[in-house]
């Protein structure tokens, strides 16, 4: 690593508790990106993304508000490999333009630091390289499955088509540098949360600049 800063990725699947760890690791001090929000943003309306989504989905995706509405646009394109790509060729552009922005500002208000991206997609979009660290958060697919249900209001069809939407997290594992289990309890993901952040720190101190 030659740069003065770690930069993160934090990765896992629908229903992992990606954003509980990623809440963990920013208490204790590290800087944070959220993929999640960044896609709220870049599809507001005045967007460039949000015309795009609007002029090939329709407004049948709107809310009342006339907002784009996250879960009708998730129905449709998660039952569709080409719609998906569709909509993740209009919105990922957008998004990673954020992140780089982001970033930038990070490194320039906080110098030599840790910067954690939460991105659910990050192995599948290809986004592996750019990181210097990469961690997955593990539960089975059963966990997964059962959270997604209670947590969205979702049937069992539903349940699965976003489940076989994203890579199985046994094969996001190979791709990591660390794995946290969150099956058991929050305090014992947050014992893997500390001793994961003082490696991170351990690495830090070794770093120029």
């Amino acid at each position: 690593m030659q740069d003065n800063y770690i930069l993160l990725g934090v990765t896992g699947g629908i229903g992992s508790g990606k954003s509980t760890v990623a809440k963990m690791l920013a208490d204790l001090g590290a800087q944070t990106i959220d993929f999640d929000i960044l896609a709220r943003e870049v599809v507001k309306p005045g967007r460039e993304a949000y015309k795009e989504i609007v002029d090939r989905f329709g407004e049948g995706v709107l809310d009342s508000n006339k907002e784009i509405d996250r879960k009708t646009l998730g129905e449709e394109v998660f039952n569709s490999t080409e719609k998906r790509r569709v909509l993740e060729n209009i919105t990922h552009p957008r998004i990673n333009r954020e992140f780089y922005q982001q970033l930038e500002s990070i490194r320039s208000e906080h110098g030599k630091c840790v910067v954690q991206a939460v991105i659910p997609l990050l192995i599948e979009s290809g986004m592996r390289e750019l990181f210097h660290r990469i961690l997955v958060v593990y539960v089975p697919r059963d966990v997964q499955k059962q959270r997604l249900l209670k947590r969205d209001d979702l049937s069992e069809e539903q349940a699965e088509a976003r489940l076989r939407s994203q890579m199985p997290l046994e094969e996001k594992c190979e791709y990591a540098h660390y794995v946290i289990t969150n099956q058991d309890s929050l305090d014992y993901t947050g014992k893997q949360v500390k001793d994961f952040w003082r490696q991170l720190l351990l690495d830090l101190e070794g770093l120029g600049g």
